[in-house]
């Protein structure tokens, strides 16, 4: 049971933000982001949080060049919550 709980440790986070990299999304101050989503017992609320409001902290997302699609693929495989899916969406890959 240790085990399946480290693996949705830091590991988790970890290839989740490498995922969202590989589908193109760029993260500016990648490190403060880490940081937070380390202190944090429930990674995938505060990077919810960090998502949605994280601006002031420099903490930003530029998906232009990903497909929203992918990223929400990305959302569903980390098992984030399906009714924050299309605001993370949203939050990764702004609309013009």
């Amino acid at each position: 049971m240790a085990t399946a709980v480290a693996r949705f440790g830091t590991e988790s986070f970890d290839e989740f933000l490498s995922s969202l990299k590989r589908v193109g999304v760029v993260i500016s101050n990648e490190f403060e982001l880490r940081e937070r989503l380390a202190e944090a017992r429930r990674w995938r609320y505060a990077f919810t949080t960090l998502a949605n409001h994280g601006r002031s902290l420099g903490i930003r997302f530029d998906g232009d060049k990903a497909n929203a699609a992918a990223i929400r693929n990305t959302l569903a495989r980390f098992e984030f919550p399906e009714q924050t899916q299309g605001s993370l969406t949203d939050a990764l890959h702004p609309q013009e």
